[in-house]
């Protein structure tokens, strides 16, 4: 009998709701999740600037947050252009594509108006860690994404994607989201920022956990799982992936010096 890895129950009651409320709401599904999330992509721009303009705040680190938040929509309009996730070509009804803003992504845009009515000034070290987390975290997932798109089209058979940014974390694109959405609250510096945080990271990872129940089916699971994180590349942050570096060169050097042989 197949073994799956299993979903936990706070898990599958996060991914009951959003299907209840979002996915598969009440009504004909016309509205493709694309279109509701690249028209949020695009307007959040125009919604930081308007705050800016009505609570006339221009200070530096508003224009670094608009830079940051802002833009990054438009980020991620290039790479929907160039690789759509296949699951954002989902429909959605009416009142699927309005709860997708009230239960998940129309919040974001609490935290720009917790940062700039308060006219919060972070300091150089702090705008520093955020453009340096936003930037990493956008290059993370756009890496990601690409990798498996791409990966996905053209591999002739089904199976685990176990090599490039999946190496050592089986979502590589979610933690490049959630490093860039880290920079938002740093700016903020407010409580209900960090809840807001913390909302999609549980949302994030209830879908990672589905997602391992999905793939766990594939051959070689265990061995994919034992040298990677749900989340966070352990092998890379203590030194594993080093030494699998110097085998693979020690293990090449071999292989050369036997063929000249």
């Amino acid at each position: 009998m197949e073994q799956r890895e299993p979903i936990p129950g706070w898990a599958r009651f996060f991914l009951a709701f959003a299907d209840l409320t979002i996915w598969k709401a009440p009504g004909a599904p016309r509205i493709r999740v694309a279109w509701a999330v690249d028209l949020h992509k695009i307007i959040t721009l125009f919604i930081i600037y308007g705050m800016m303009q009505y609570y006339n705040n221009f200070s530096t680190a508003t224009w670094v947050y608009l830079g940051l938040h802002g833009i990054y929509g438009y980020c991620w309009l290039i790479k929907d252009f160039g690789f759509r996730d296949h699951q954002l070509n989902q429909k959605l009804s009416l009142l699927g594509a309005i709860n997708l803003y009230v239960f998940l992504i129309g919040w974001y845009w609490l935290t720009p108006w917790l940062m700039i009515s308060r006219f919060i000034e972070p300091s150089g070290p702090m705008l520093f860690a955020a453009i340096a987390v936003h930037t990493l975290g956008v290059v993370l997932m756009v890496a990601a994404d690409g990798q498996r798109h791409w990966v996905l089209k053209y591999r002739q058979q089904s199976g685990l994607i176990t090599d490039g940014v999946y190496r050592y974390t089986r979502n590589p694109n979610y933690l490049g989201e959630l490093m860039l959405y880290a920079a938002y609250p740093l700016l903020a510096q407010h409580w209900i920022a960090w809840v807001i945080y913390g909302y999609m990271a549980v949302y994030f990872l209830a879908r990672m956990k589905n997602k391992d129940h999905a793939i766990s089916r594939h051959p070689g699971w265990q061995d994919y799982k034992r040298q990677t994180g749900l989340l966070i590349p352990w092998r890379l942050l203590t030194g594993g992936a080093l030494a699998d570096r110097l085998k693979e060169h020690n293990q090449g050097s071999g292989e050369a010096s036997a063929n000249a042989k």
